[in-house]
């Protein structure tokens, strides 16, 4: 069978998709990914076909140190015009296959297997879905206002993602199709048991009883296996000293490098850590030729399964595939969330245990984080309960029910 895979987003979006999408192609499965051309490299390492989306995800990714009502008005037409390319580019790309999986910041793929006449179903990473278990990951916040709060919330936030739904109406209306609410889109999914899978561990955020049959929990996507060499410069600062700190943002604070490198450095020094730090879309510690002295390195793009397990602790945003990947290697956690989902995945890794405290990315500080960065390297208790998560998020076959869900809409059509 032929499956396309929307990925619209930044690395941690797709990087999941890259990994179910190997797990299919082993199936006997022909793969490919939408996505945009900066993770061409990625997709193709794998062995599948990217097929390009277009547009400037830092439309998506880089926020100004305070967002104004202002810039974020000014947002949507930007965010709609990328979300509408990508539309298209996936309608295109769907003229190809038999089957289409649809991320959680691709809605509109639900849109684009009817318009093609295609089983389809959603590969989330994120829960988009409202309950009244937890608050909705558009309010940014891990607030609780209650079983029945949440669940409203949840619902009125759905309505205010602007930029999503008129990208999906203007492509119903490019395409021909009728006009249709969101709500009527919920309703219509609902009715037909539309599938969405959730790539995350059920130990990490159980499934919500109040969801409707069709939403499950399966388990982490990891990416695929690499043959990534590390430079001889990181083994050997590495194996120079006691495990260091990892700081890392992902691709998040674009921008924010200048700013954030100094206060890292310092809070690990305050801390009595050695550090590494990714620099990522911030740009942690480009501007520093020289370095930043024997006790802290700068690296680019490292695999997170290769060096997580050989950390103390890792400062991260707290996106989904990266606190995963803090998971599956056993280590303790420093969230610093910037928005979306991420300050819902930072409570629960100190619900967990697997972290001491959130501290906002707004409002990090040199003294803030070495206190959390200390606590989590020297608390045995953080790494114990990252290590019991460990083992159970390990255990999971996240791409294996994708797999089972692909051959079961397979046998449908």
């Amino acid at each position: 069978m032929r499956v396309l895979i929307a990925a619209v987003g930044s690395r941690g979006d797709v990087a999941p998709c890259v990994g179910i999408g190997e797990r299919l192609r082993g199936a006997g499965h022909t793969v490919t990914i939408a996505a945009h051309p900066s993770y061409a490299a990625m997709v193709r390492a794998a062995g599948l076909e990217c097929h390009p989306l277009p547009g400037d995800l830092g439309v998506l990714l880089d926020l100004p140190e305070r967002s104004t009502p202002a810039y974020q008005a000014g947002r949507v037409p930007r965010l709609t015009t990328l979300l509408r390319e990508a539309a298209r580019a996936t309608y295109d790309a769907a003229a190809h296959a038999d089957l289409l999986l649809t991320n959680g910041s691709a809605p509109f793929g639900y849109d684009v297997a009817e318009a093609r006449g295609i089983p389809g179903a959603g590969v989330y990473c994120q829960p988009m879905t409202p309950t009244g278990d937890f608050p909705p990951i558009v309010l940014h916040s891990a607030r609780s206002w209650g079983r029945p709060g949440n669940r409203l919330l949840g619902s009125l936030g759905v309505r205010s993602m602007i930029p999503f739904h008129r990208a999906t109406a203007e492509l119903r209306r490019d395409l021909g199709l009728p006009r249709r609410s969101v709500r009527r889109t919920q309703a219509r999914q609902a009715a037909e048991r539309w599938p969405i899978l959730h790539g995350y561990s059920p130990a990490v955020l159980p499934r919500p009883a109040d969801w409707r049959p069709g939403l499950d929990v399966v388990g982490y996507w990891w990416p695929p296996a690499t043959t990534w060499e590390p430079p001889a410069e990181l083994t050997s600062f590495l194996a120079g000293g006691p495990p260091p700190v990892f700081v890392g943002f992902g691709s998040m604070a674009g921008g924010h490098g200048a700013r954030l490198a100094p206060l890292v450095v310092a809070a690990l020094r305050r801390a009595g850590m050695r550090g590494v730090l990714q620099a990522g879309r911030a740009g942690l510690g480009v501007n520093t030729p020289d370095g930043f002295g024997p006790d802290v390195l700068a690296v680019d793009d490292v695999p997170h399964e290769w060096l997580f397990p050989q950390v103390a602790a890792v400062v991260h945003h707290a996106g989904a595939g990266t606190t995963g990947a803090t998971l599956r290697a056993g280590v303790p956690s420093v969230p610093a969330p910037v928005f979306a989902d991420q300050p819902l995945w930072s409570r629960r890794l100190v619900e967990l245990g697997c972290a001491p405290e959130v501290i906002p990315f707004r409002r990090l500080d040199a003294g803030r984080l070495a206190e959390a960065v200390r606590a989590a390297v020297r608390e045995p208790r953080h790494r114990a309960a990252a290590q019991v998560l460990q083992r159970v998020v390990t255990a999971d076959d996240g791409a294996g029910a994708v797999v089972e869900l692909v051959e079961r809409l397979a046998a449908r059509s």
